[in-house]
């Protein structure tokens, strides 16, 4: 198996602004990305918290994180009816970004 990340710095922000849009970004993580937005700024060029950054680098629209959750809301409800359980939030992560925001 192959590492999701290797050599694409960026993506692990990507999935972790969607983790949080959905609510599921523990707060250990949340908190090291927190403390690495100085280096953030300085490799991606861009301002503000990791979580701008990825807007201003994705140039998400305004809203975007509510978008977001709305489609793991209404996917959330459909994919538990059909399948009798709760979606995995990483997994709907890795394939909503894949299908998404091809990389």
């Amino acid at each position: 198996m192959t590492d999701r990340y290797a050599g694409k710095p960026f993506l692990r922000l990507l999935d972790s602004y969607v983790l949080d849009s959905i609510g599921h970004l523990d707060a250990e993580q949340d908190a090291k990305l927190t403390a690495m937005e100085p280096r953030f700024r300085e490799v991606f060029g861009e301002a503000g918290d990791w979580r701008a950054i990825v807007v201003a680098r994705m140039q998400f629209p305004d809203g975007i994180a509510g978008a977001i959750r709305q489609v793991w809301d209404k996917g959330r409800d459909r994919f538990v009816a059909a399948n009798g359980r709760e979606p995995d939030p990483v997994e709907f992560t890795q394939v909503f970004v894949d299908t998404k925001f091809p990389h």
